[in-house]
């Protein structure tokens, strides 16, 4: 087997970019500075070494391809092996990408780290949810089921009627019934980092992540921010209105009389 070739050559500073790849580890808590219990996610965000630019005249879109993850060099194929070791990159047991808007200033070798984060930033987080096989309309579909009661002793979970009369004579494409559930890309919007260990490589991420435990999850700057409501000028008229109609304070008497 080839020895891997050292890069020799210097590694530029990483641009500014809010997005990683981590496994999400388990739910603990912790105490905020009010001494209130907090419910977070543990992430694990190994370090990222960036092993491939893509660019929009040559792929047709642009981003970063990395690599992380601990891993026996053994249990990789060849064709994966192949690809770190032509840019000297470390043995990753993963290969994502992450979309950036430009591509100026990456370059391979650099690394990203669970430091692109800070406490009080917030984030999406999308991953695959939990597979739970073949399940029934009540828990795949949220149905409410029908009666326990007046003789129906095998139908307390069934989903009901299915199709109409001799008009259409067919079940509507789309019809919620029982079948595979899970195992779907979901994504949880705006959440809250609060806690950042980069001597760990870990994230603390306020609130519940989907997928199972020691599943990959992706995690990017939020696109919902919270919107500024801005008071409507008949508010403010509204509010003039009552400070004209409060009676005037009593004058003051002048000391020495």
């Amino acid at each position: 087997m080839s020895e891997v070739i050292e890069n020799t050559t210097a590694v530029s500073a990483l641009p500014k970019i809010k997005a990683i790849w981590g496994q999400k580890l388990g739910m603990t808590q912790i105490f905020g500075d009010a001494g209130q219990i907090i419910p977070v996610t543990v992430v694990h965000v190994p370090p990222a070494n960036v092993t491939e630019v893509l660019t929009t005249a040559k792929h047709g879109y642009t981003a970063i391809r990395v690599a992380f993850g601990a891993i026996r060099e053994k249990s990789l194929n060849k064709a994966r092996l192949g690809i770190l070791k032509k840019v000297s990159a470390p043995i990753a047991r993963w290969n994502r990408e992450i979309r950036v808007e430009k591509v100026d200033g990456f370059a391979v070798g650099q690394t990203l780290k669970a430091d692109v984060f800070a406490s009080g930033d917030f984030i999406d987080v999308i991953g695959t949810s939990k597979g739970r096989g073949f399940a029934g309309a009540m828990k795949r579909h949220n149905f409410r089921g029908g009666p326990a009661t007046h003789g129906q002793s095998d139908r307390a979970r069934a989903p009901g009627s299915s199709g109409a009369n001799t008009y259409p004579g067919r079940v509507f494409k789309g019809k919620r019934f029982p079948g595979h559930f899970g195992v779907d890309t979901t994504t949880v919007q705006h959440l809250e980092v609060v806690g950042v260990k980069p001597e760990q490589d870990l994230l603390l991420v306020k609130g519940a992540l989907p997928g199972p435990n020691h599943s990959l999850v992706y995690i990017r700057q939020t696109k919902k921010y919270l919107k500024v409501r801005v008071a409507h000028p008949s508010e403010a008229k509204g509010k003039a209105k009552k400070e004209a109609a409060k009676p005037a304070a009593p004058a003051k008497a002048k000391a020495g009389k």
